[in-house]
């Protein structure tokens, strides 16, 4: 039998079902995993131990009664650092955020997690606020690649996609403003899904507006699927929520994808340099696609890269997050993120607007390119992790993140459904991945579509080689 740090949310609830082994076993097992990666990776900022084997004893005696509290009951899950978790302090990668109060509400999908019976293991390392593609920060540090601690994690949610990557706890709760659910994912080997705006409630909303999006950071799409079940229903407190699904996204996911329209852009229309690498895998998992009985279309979007307009929005958005900081406490701030707050306060409302035209127009091409396509399928990044603790690779050229993430943000622009799949390894064994992209409020496209792909066992990649091990401290 393999480890229980080595199941998928949906194998650990069948086994609990089964009485095979109970939530206190695989909680203990995930905590034990999360206490051995932390040297190395540090993808926590918190390990809440007490707390999640409480909450597993009493799920282990709602099963003994064969009556589970929910889909997930006893399932190990984690927190990005971002998002609301009762009881506990919500830092945001900050040195300026004080730990101080009570910390009495969670999150509308902590909420959601909690009433279905998840046991919470610990909160994951964010970069400040979220600001960047890329895991480190003045409060936590570095979060490094469980596949080569000398790589990044990718971000904003590096913590949560180190933490599934190595087995402490199968699903993690992430935020996406730009790609931060599926950069990490990418990087880390595991499944991202960034939801249709909406389709996941966020409370307090983000100072980023309705770019940022809540989204599982899984093994696969299948746990992505119940997961998304569980967190995909509307709380009263985000006025922008979506309606109720119309159906669950676990009985969507058998259909297949015979007869499904896919775009197949490998370059946006020869836009973006991809590592060759990731290029071919790509190119293996599209053709797999096609094997499966997708009709497959090398096709582009046909859109201008809107990196100018999104960053007319983010750095906004960053500035209205520090707005409230004296002088001493913005002192405190990561240096890239008050350069680019510098940027957004100078930003005005026509630009807003401007930047807010570029949005609708592409929102609007995308909408027709869906009218023909069902989902595009394009490399979720053009390159395989780089150096921990960098904003951007040596000699890239890049300034800021979104140089190298030009696959990402613009979905984000349109609010649609994305995911990232795992689709291979480069030549250094760091993981490549593909992303999945469907019109708004379409998500069970994307899922069913990655989970064609594992089924096919054309998706997924080896776990870590071995546990990776802290690098050594520097002589004195």
């Amino acid at each position: 039998m393999p480890e229980l740090t080595d199941l998928t949310a949906v194998q650990l609830v069948d086994g609990y079902r089964k009485g095979e082994f109970g939530p206190e076993e695989a909680t203990r097992a995930a905590l034990e995993r999360a206490r051995r990666v932390q040297p190395a990776v540090n993808a926590f900022v918190a390990l809440l131990a007490d707390e999640a084997l409480a909450r597993a004893r009493e799920s282990a005696d709602r099963w003994r009664r064969g009556e589970p509290a929910g889909l997930l009951d006893g399932v190990p899950v984690t927190v990005k650092d971002i998002l609301l978790l009762r009881g506990h302090p919500t830092l945001r990668g900050s040195r300026t955020t004080s730990a101080q109060g009570s910390w009495e509400e969670d999150a509308p999908a902590v909420a959601r997690l909690r009433e279905h019976g998840a046991v919470f293991l610990g909160k994951t390392t964010t970069p400040e606020f979220g600001w960047k593609g890329v895991t480190d920060s003045p409060l936590s540090g570095v979060t490094r690649n469980p596949y080569d601690v000398t790589r990044t994690s990718g971000g904003s949610s590096g913590g949560s996609a180190a933490a599934v990557a190595l087995g402490a706890g199968p699903l993690s709760l992430g935020t996406d403003g730009g790609g931060s659910v599926r950069i990490p994912a990418a990087f880390c080997g595991i499944f991202g899904l960034k939801p249709t705006y909406g389709r996941v409630p966020m409370y307090p909303p983000s100072a980023f507006g309705t770019l940022s999006h809540v989204g599982p950071m899984t093994r696969d799409a299948a746990d992505a699927a119940l997961m998304l079940d569980v967190i995909g229903t509307p709380d009263a407190r985000d006025w922008s929520a979506l309606g109720p699904a119309g159906g669950s996204f676990v009985d969507a996911l058998g259909k297949g994808v015979q007869g499904l329209r896919v775009a197949y852009s490998p370059s946006l229309g020869g836009q973006v340099a991809v590592d060759p690498a990731v290029a071919a895998a790509v190119r293996r998992a599209v053709e797999r696609l096609a094997g499966l009985g997708a009709h497959v279309t090398e096709a582009d979007p046909d859109f201008a890269d809107p990196v100018d307009a999104f960053h007319t929005l983010w750095f906004s958005g960053a500035a209205r997050v520090t707005q409230r900081l004296g002088a001493g406490r913005r002192a405190l701030l990561d240096p890239g993120l008050r350069e680019i707050c510098g940027l957004g306060a100078r930003v005005g409302a026509l630009d807003h607007l401007a930047a807010t035209d570029v949005r609708m127009a592409l929102g609007r091409r995308m909408g027709l390119f869906h009218t023909s396509y069902d989902v595009l399928v394009t490399p979720t990044l053009p390159l395989t992790a780089f150096e921990a603790g960098a904003e951007v690779p040596a000699r890239s050229g890049s300034r800021r993140w979104t140089g190298w993430t030009p696959f990402t943000y613009p979905f984000n622009l349109t609010q649609q459904p994305a995911a990232t799949v795992p689709v291979g390894v480069d030549g250094e064994g760091l993981p490549a991945g593909m992303q999945i992209v469907a019109a708004r409020h379409r998500d069970d496209l994307v899922l069913r579509t990655a989970h064609a792909l594992y089924e096919a066992g054309a998706a997924g990649v080896a776990p870590p080689p071995a546990l990776p091990q802290p690098l050594p401290l520097p002589l004195p």
